[in-house]
Order: C-alpha cells, then structure tokens, then sequence
C-alpha cells in the first residue's frame, strides 16, 4: 500500500468520525483493496461498518441486489450495475457512505468498449449516488489495483468533505 493511500485513507477516517459518518465497500475489481486501505487506519472501526467483494456476478446480485436486467443490458463493468452495487451495500450495512467499484484491472478480460483499465465507481454519501468512469493506462493489474484505489479514496474524501 503507497504511503499516498494510507494517508487518504486515515484523512477520510477523520473526516467521516468528524461528521458521524458511516462507511461501507462493494468491491470488484480491487478485490477488497478499498476496505483494506481503510483498515489499516488505527481507529477505523469508529466509522467503517464492512464490506463485500462481489468479483462474481451471482454475489453482485444475490448479497447487493444487483438486478439480472442491469446485468444482461450492461455488463458488470458499467455505470448502472456500480450504483446498485453502492446502493445495495450501503442499504446492506445502513451506512451513510459507500464506495463500489466494477473494472477489468487486467491483464486480459479486456474488449474494444471495455478495454484493461476500465473501472466504474459509485460513491453514495447520504442517499446521493454520484459515479465516475476511470480509463486507466495499462500498467499492469496491481498499478491498475493501486491507482483505482487511490482516486477512489480520494474522490470519496472530496464528497464527504462536502457533506
């Protein structure tokens, strides 16, 4: 873990206990790598509430209630299927913040529309939903891992700093 992702998180580990805020992760393609950032924080436990990694589509629905509809038109590495990826665990956990992300951090997996460094992220603060598409340059899937990680925690700080 970069030294740049320990510090995002405890810096969101602060502003979230500031504001009595809870989180939760429903992670894809970083297999849990969001939660563990967090965690590594002494005094996480104040605020982070749990998290799924729902790498298979059965899990994305069954644990999130991601819908077969969203699934089948979509893809797992899209836009509609990380909000009710977010919206899912945040209901899941009753936390008042959440993070999801879906991608293909490679190396293969990778397709013309959806190519290796694709990643889709939900952040939910509050009952507001708001997403990004990250196009990542392929630098191998640990440096694709890493770097969704980082804008990830940092995107979510800047929401719950608005907050």
């Amino acid at each position: 873990m970069s030294a740049v992702v320990t510090e995002l998180a405890a810096e969101l580990i602060g502003v979230l206990r500031a504001k009595g805020l809870s989180l939760s992760t429903a992670e894809s393609c970083t297999g849990g790598a969001i939660a563990a950032a967090i965690t590594s924080v002494p005094g996480s436990s104040d605020v982070f509430k749990g998290a799924v990694v729902a790498y298979a589509n059965e899990v994305k629905r069954s644990l999130l209630g991601v819908s077969d509809d969203t699934l089948q038109a979509y893809g797992a590495v899209s836009e509609q299927t990380v909000r009710e990826m977010v919206q899912g665990v945040a209901r899941a956990t009753n936390s008042d913040c959440a993070v999801a992300t879906s991608g293909v951090a490679g190396p293969g997996g990778g397709s013309p529309d959806k190519p290796v460094g694709t990643v889709w992220v939900a952040f939910y603060v509050k009952g507001r939903v708001v997403t990004s598409l990250l196009r990542l340059p392929d630098h191998g899937r640990m440096a694709n891992i890493g770097a969704t990680v980082e804008k990830t925690l940092s995107e979510l700080l800047g929401l719950a700093c608005e907050y």
